[in-house]
């Protein structure tokens, strides 16, 4: 899905997509996890399966060097969800280690997960969810 930079941002954060979450997706490094989790969500909406690649940490139950069944897995998901709606529950920061706990409005539901983040060399990483419920409709 293509969108313009004046639009609002997928991640549902009230701000132009151009002084959200585009940023990131070019390449600027996020300052913390949580504006990490939020480009990862937008990335999930707009099918950048690069971006989601590249900011997962080897860690990560879905991270493979199969690339290019990861890519097709992503935008497959990506390609058949809508992405209504994030909220942010809580944000727990840390110098090495910090955790967002959100909830993501889907088409097929409510998924709301504690996600775990590190930092490798000064970049913040996906490392790991925990879904703490799902509320399918």
């Amino acid at each position: 899905m293509k969108i313009s930079s004046n639009s609002l941002c997928p991640c549902h954060s009230g701000e132009k997509y151009k002084k959200c979450c585009l940023p990131y997706h070019k390449g600027i490094l996020p300052s913390n996890a949580l504006r990490l989790m939020r480009s990862r969500y937008s990335a999930f909406a707009l099918g950048l399966s690069d971006y989601i690649m590249a900011t997962t940490h080897p860690n990560n139950p879905d991270y493979t060097d199969d690339k290019e069944h990861w890519k097709q897995s992503i935008l497959n998901f990506s390609h058949n969800t809508r992405f209504l709606g994030l909220k942010i529950l809580e944000f727990i920061d840390g110098e090495d280690e910090a955790f967002v706990t959100f909830e993501a409005l889907l088409d097929g539901g409510i998924l709301k997960e504690k996600s775990r983040f590190l930092k490798v060399e000064w970049k913040w990483l996906y490392e790991s969810g925990h879904f703490t419920s799902t509320d399918r409709r």
